[in-house]
């Protein structure tokens, strides 16, 4: 099979059904975004005045920038190029089938010098589900199946902006963690926020219970918070880039510096030994 005829990683039919069936109350990494995004636009010493919002749940974000066009995250984005000075893809690039293109979209939606921020959902999230899962389902069946989405690491997502050609780039990111009474709990909140299994390898018929209760199990003994309920971590990465502009700072070439940085530090020189 080549890459052209590879299916899609993930389901957009079945994420789309999933989004549809939401709980508004089961949302709560999105509000926690929308005040990440706040925050960051709060030290950004810019006025913004043509935002555009890509994200699944509009209603969470309208309330926050009443003044931005909100748009959904189809594989193509409804954008035209070179009209805001600011756009924010909240909480979907984690389910993009080409996180890529959707960067490179974005960048070409901006003015020059105008802003992107993205926020997503990381490589450690939900590492505590994704290590009791795979120990009890290879217990129980002897194999393995795709269950949780793969995730990428910050340097990686990191790396996205910069070829999507984007000028200083910067990626961060912090751990939201919350609390459930058991497996089920937790699985009931995934569902509540779309965000249980779109993979489209995924099985497509039901899991033996006895895999759900050694997974629970083993989720109480290896991953129990302070209160005695397990603990789910969700990493928050921030990638946040600009659209080139000759206004930008820029690097100067090697070799033209003026002052030695020995002197600046007051530092003492010596040779390395060969």
């Amino acid at each position: 099979m080549t890459a052209a005829s590879a299916p899609p990683l993930f389901d957009r039919a079945a994420l789309t059904a999933r989004r549809a069936r939401a709980n508004d109350d089961s949302l709560f990494l999105h509000r926690a975004a929308v005040e990440e995004v706040q925050d960051r636009l709060s030290m950004v010493k810019r006025v913004f005045t043509a935002p555009v919002i890509v994200t699944p749940f509009a209603e969470i974000w309208r309330e926050a920038f009443p003044q931005a066009r909100i748009i959904s995250d189809d594989d193509t984005l409804d954008l035209e190029p070179g009209q805001h000075d600011l756009a924010i893809h909240a909480m979907c690039l984690h389910v993009a089938n080409d996180p890529v293109g959707q960067i490179i979209q974005c960048r070409r939606a901006l003015k020059p010098d105008g802003f992107l921020l993205v926020l997503m959902l990381g490589g450690e999230t939900l590492s505590e589900l994704r290590a009791v899962l795979g120990q009890a389902e290879s217990e129980v069946t002897g194999g393995l199946s795709p269950r949780v989405a793969p995730m990428g690491e910050i340097r990686d997502l990191g790396a996205l902006l910069q070829r999507a050609g984007l000028a200083l780039p910067v990626a961060d990111s912090l751990t939201l963690t919350a609390e459930y009474r058991d497996l089920a709990h937790l699985m009931h909140d995934l569902r509540g926020m779309a965000e249980t299994n779109v993979m489209t390898a995924r099985l497509h018929h039901p899991t033996r219970r006895a895999v759900f209760d050694r997974a629970n199990q083993l989720y109480a003994d290896h991953f129990t918070a302070g209160s005695g309920r397990l603990r789910a971590s969700f990493e928050m990465v921030c990638l946040t880039g600009w659209a080139p502009d000759e206004s930008q700072p820029k690097p100067l070439r090697p070799g033209s510096a003026k002052a030695r940085l020995a002197d600046a530090l007051q530092a003492m020189e010596f040779k390395l030994p060969d």
